[in-house]
This record gives structure tokens, sequence and C-alpha cells, in this order.
């Protein structure tokens, strides 16, 4: 069906795949990397390259998820996240608490 190598590396025993009406195939991979710094471009080096908006709206989903995982305490819930939110957004980690 394709050839290439995948943008990075997945979890093996959690791949999956389904045929739905004899005409889709349905394949979902689970990234070893979900960090919010490691956003897939594509799914193929190269090849597959994801929309440019889908591609923003997935890097403020792990930006935000991110800075869940961080601030357990706060409700993420219904937060908008815009400014430098690429590659996971600023790096808080050197702030005292």
């Amino acid at each position: 069906l394709f050839q290439g190598r995948l943008f990075d590396s997945t979890v093996t025993d959690e791949g999956t795949w389904t045929l739905e009406d004899r005409q889709l195939i349905r394949i979902v991979l689970m990234k070893t990397n979900r960090d919010a710094g490691n956003c897939w471009t594509s799914l193929l080096e190269n090849e597959y390259a994801a929309d440019p908006w889908v591609q923003d709206q997935m890097q403020r989903k792990l930006t935000l998820e991110r800075f869940q995982r961080e601030n357990p305490g706060f409700d993420f819930s219904g937060a908008e996240i815009s400014g430098n939110y690429s590659k996971g957004g600023p790096d808080f980690s050197s702030l005292e608490k």
C-alpha cells in the first residue's frame, strides 16, 4: 500500500488496523514519544504531510496536555493557547517553584 520510514518510532504492540466496508483501511499507531515538542509533521519521512491547520491544532492540544501534567492542580480543560507553543511551548523547568 505504501512504503517508507515512519516519521518517528511507535509502540509495536499497540498498532492496529481494520478494513472497513472492504474499501477503507484504518491504521492506528501509538507514538513512543508523545511529548508536546514531538508533533509529527508527516506520517512517513517526507511523505503524507499533515495539513498545516491540523498540525497547529495537534501542537496546541499536546502543549495543553503538557501544562496539565506539569500543573496537576489546575484545570486546563477549557483553556485556549496562543503565542509560542511550537515544539511544546516555553520551558519553565528552570523557574523556582
